[in-house]
C-alpha cells in the first residue's frame, strides 16, 4: 500500500522513526510531518503565513519532508502538491500520550487523521500512553496488522481510526477493544509565575483525570491492557437535538433604532 506518514511529535520524534522503519518492510511510504512539534494544537491550518517544506535526513539517509505547518497542513499539502500518486491511507503517529475522551480534540495527531477523511482518503491515527516510552513494538504491529485487515475488508468513506495502545510490552497487551470515545478529561489549572521581568504569566498544568467509567469508552480499554479501536468522524452535528430545535420559536430580531417602539 501507499502511506503517508505524518505525526504532531515533529519529523524528528521517536514515534514516527519506529513506525516509519516498520511500515517500509512492507509497504511504500512517504513522511511529510512538522519540522517542530505540533502538539495539542488540533485541526489548526495554517492561513496566514506561507508553508515552507525541508528534506530531512536521519540516520545519514533522506527519510521525508518537514513542513512549516500543522498536522492537518501536512495531509492537505502531501495529497495536493508533494505526492505523485494519492496514498491508500493516511497514518498519524506514533504520537507520545494516549489520545482519549475529550483529548482527542485537541489532538494534531488525530487531526491529521480526520483530515484525511475529509479529503476522502483512510486515516488512522495511532498513540501510545506513555510519554517516554522506548518500546514502540505493540503499536507497529497493531498497525501492520491492521494495514492487512483494511486492504481485505475495505474502509468506510468518512472515518478515521484512533488507536490507543497500552505502554507494555506486546506480549503483554489482552487483546483489542472496538471503543467508542469516551468522557475521560484533565482537569487542569494554571502555575502562575513571573519573569525576570517582573511580567506575569501562565503555564497550563494538568492536576488530575476525571476518570470514565463506561466499560466501552477507549480510556477504560487502555487501562485494562487493551489496544482501543474507536471509529470517528468530522461532523460534529448532535442529530438527537436537531427534532428539538426544530420545535423552538426563535425570533429572528434586529438591534432598535432610536426612536423604534420595543
Amino acid at each position: 500500500m501507499r502511506v503517508l506518514l505524518t505525526n504532531d511529535d515533529g519529523i524528528y520524534a521517536k514515534g514516527i522513526e519506529a513506525l516509519f522503519l516498520a511500515l517500509i518492510e512492507e509497504h511504500d511510504v512517504t513522511v511529510v510531518a512538522p519540522e517542530t512539534e505540533q502538539s495539542a494544537v488540533g485541526h489548526a491550518i495554517t492561513w496566514l503565513q506561507p508553508l515552507r517544506v525541508v528534506s530531512v535526513n536521519r540516520n545519514g539517509m533522506f527519510f521525508g519532508h518537514g513542513l512549516t505547518g500543522t498536522p492537518a497542513d501536512c495531509v492537505k499539502l502531501a495529497l495536493t502538491q508533494l505526492l505523485s500518486q494519492p496514498p491508500h491511507v493516511v497514518v498519524s503517529g506514533i504520537n507520545m500520550g494516549a489520545n482519549v475522551g475529550v483529548n482527542v480534540i485537541y489532538s494534531g495527531t488525530v487531526s491529521a487523521a480526520t483530515e484525511a477523511a475529509v479529503m476522502g482518503v483512510p486515516g488512522i491515527a495511532v498513540s501510545i500512553d506513555s510519554f517516554d516510552t522506548r518500546d514502540f513494538s505493540a503499536a507497529t504491529e497493531f498497525i501492520l496488522a491492521l494495514l492487512k485487515t483494511i486492504e481485505r475488508e475495505g474502509f468506510p468513506p468518512g472515518v478515521a481510526l484512533n488507536v490507543n495502545v497500552p505502554n507494555i510490552p506486546a506480549d503483554e497487551v489482552r487483546g483489542v477493544r472496538i471503543t467508542h470515545q469516551g468522557r475521560m478529561r484533565c482537569i487542569e489549572s494554571f502555575d502562575r509565575r513571573r519573569d525576570p521581568r517582573n511580567h506575569v504569566y501562565y503555564w497550563l498544568q494538568n492536576t488530575s483525570i476525571c476518570r470514565d467509567a463506561n466499560p466501552s469508552a477507549d480510556s477504560r480499554a487502555l487501562e485494562e491492557k487493551h489496544i482501543s479501536l474507536t471509529p470517528i468522524h468530522f461532523d460534529l452535528t448532535h442529530f438527537p437535538t436537531l427534532e428539538t430545535l426544530k420545535k423552538w420559536d426563535i425570533p429572528m430580531g434586529r438591534p432598535q433604532k432610536n426612536g423604534e417602539d420595543p
